[in-house]
């Protein structure tokens, strides 16, 4: 199918900072899809895939990380798009059906029940609570009653308590005593636990929803000075929105363009892929990433700091190392010189490197941005794990695969995909200058045949959006990666609200 854009199309993606060549190019990709990755192996501590570090070397990286950041800048980037509708999917669905009997609420809504058997348990029992005391209304009579639509509607509506609107990081995770916590504020603490820099600025950029910019500016006026003071820190907190322009045009089944009711043309946000434009423009010596809902109380938080100085102190002391390589190639390496950093390469970077590789060839497979990448024992969460990978010109990397990139019908990469020990938590720490002081443009090393296409209903339309190659895995992955074993206790993302009554989230 040929795109042919109308003079309305035109100055539509004229605003979005589009160009027709682009638009065409999504076309093609529905229209002949996204090749599946060839995986080659599970990457595993068994085969060299994934480091697991004793108690030594856990020590050593520590103090590596207190000695090497001294004096660079440092930063926590936290995607923390959009709203936590999905968080709320049980209650909005009980909403809709339930009015006023069951005939079993155990097996109809088993997931509500258990909401509503432990709602005081919630950081945000007191807030619903109030909110409908302003309404005069009283929850524990509500309760009483068996009118939970009502004390659910008080919780999720926008004129309420809005939670089913506001994004996950305004809602309130944690109670300490009569004090609750937003995953907001979570990452603040532990950004002053491992982020801190030398002069006591603490930095973190969020990437965030537009409508959303005004709330989160409130609340961070409202907690600023406490944790400031709390901590004996400085915080600096930037914000960044999704590209227009990273955003991917929808089609039928057919792959023609689809329109609204306006007839403009109709995009979707490019996933978290989208977010490589927003790290792109970072500056910082030395960046941890983490997703906004994978935080936990104080209690719980010692395994991860000690876990983020140690992935950090690996990755500045081998990042030393390969400025010091780089340096030496940048020259006329004797034969002795480069076989020590050909060996350097492959042994502690896991880089593959072809047979009669020359200074050149070398300096260019260091001379890239580098990643350290926390791995956790896969426990049956959906998502992506690491593997080794064979890409189209032959050549075999570690990389982070989604299930949604493997063939499930070939039985050899069903089986590896099997294979797969652990599971990707989104636990990263990243280099992204190189040994001249200069920033990478991140953008050059993204995989753009790692994306894939996903379909979902419009009225009776079925519509196909694009993914983007996702900010951990396609979208990183030309850049140096190592995979490090980490605890499972560092992994405790809340996807719906009840992983809220898990006793990671609980009160210690």
């Amino acid at each position: 199918m040929i795109f042919k854009p109308t003079k309305q199309d035109l100055e539509q993606l004229t605003q979005m900072g589009l160009t027709v060549e682009s638009v065409q190019q999504q076309i093609n990709n529905f229209k002949a899809g996204f090749p599946k990755s060839h995986l080659d192996d599970a990457a595993t501590p068994t085969n060299h895939g994934i480091l697991c570090l004793n108690e030594k070397e856990i020590a050593r990286y520590e103090k590596q990380y207190r000695t090497l950041a001294r004096g660079k800048k440092i930063l926590k980037f936290v995607p923390a798009s959009g709203a936590a509708t999905r968080m709320f999917k049980d209650l909005y669905s009980f909403t809709a059906t339930y009015f006023g009997v069951a005939t079993n609420f155990e097996k109809e809504f088993p997931e509500v029940k258990k909401f509503l058997e432990h709602l005081r348990s919630f950081a945000f029992y007191n807030d619903l609570k109030s909110c409908m005391q302003r309404a005069d209304l009283d929850i524990d009579e509500y309760m009483r009653r068996g009118d939970y639509s009502t004390v659910i509607n008080f919780l999720l509506k926008e004129q309420y308590l809005g939670y089913g609107n506001l994004p996950k990081a305004l809602l309130k995770f944690h109670r300490y005593g009569e004090v609750q916590r937003t995953p907001l504020e979570e990452h603040i603490v532990e950004g002053a636990l491992y982020a801190r820099n030398t002069d006591g600025t603490v930095n973190l950029h969020f990437t965030i929803s537009p409508e959303h910019r005004a709330a989160f500016r409130r609340k961070i006026a409202e907690v600023k000075q406490y944790y400031e003071s709390t901590f004996g820190i400085k915080l600096k907190i930037t914000f960044s929105e999704q590209k227009h322009y990273t955003d991917t045009i929808a089609v039928d089944e057919q792959n023609n363009p689809v329109r609204d009711d306006n007839g403009r043309l109709m995009f979707r946000p490019g996933g978290h892929g989208a977010l490589i434009e927003n790290l792109n423009e970072q500056r910082a010596d030395l960046i941890f990433i983490k997703n906004i809902d994978n935080v936990v109380p104080d209690w719980m938080k010692h395994t991860t700091v000690i876990y983020k100085q140690v992935l950090a102190g690996m990755l500045l002391e081998l990042r030393e190392k390969t400025f010091d390589a780089l340096r030496a190639l940048n020259g006329k390496p004797d034969k002795r010189t480069l076989n020590k950093f050909i060996r350097f390469a492959k042994e502690e970077l896991n880089i593959m490197v072809p047979e009669g590789c020359d200074a050149k060839t070398l300096h260019d497979l260091l001379n890239r941005p580098m990643r350290i990448c926390g791995m956790v024992k896969n426990l049956g969460e959906p998502g992506g794990g690491p593997f080794y990978t064979i890409d189209s010109k032959g050549r075999r990397s570690l990389q982070v695969v989604e299930s949604a990139q493997v063939n499930h019908n070939d039985p050899q990469q069903e089986n590896i995909f099997q294979a797969s020990t652990h599971f990707n938590p989104v636990d990263l720490v990243c280099s992204t200058k190189n040994y001249r002081g200069r920033y990478f443009d991140l953008r050059q090393y993204v995989d753009p045949q790692t994306g894939f296409i996903s379909k979902k209903t419009k009225g009776a339309l079925t519509v196909k959006s694009q993914e983007l190659p996702g900010l951990w895995n396609g979208a990183m992955a030309n850049w140096i990666t190592l995979f490090v074993e980490v605890p499972v206790a560092t992994f405790n993302p809340v996807k719906t609200v009840n992983d809220l009554l898990r006793k990671e989230h609980l009160e210690g």
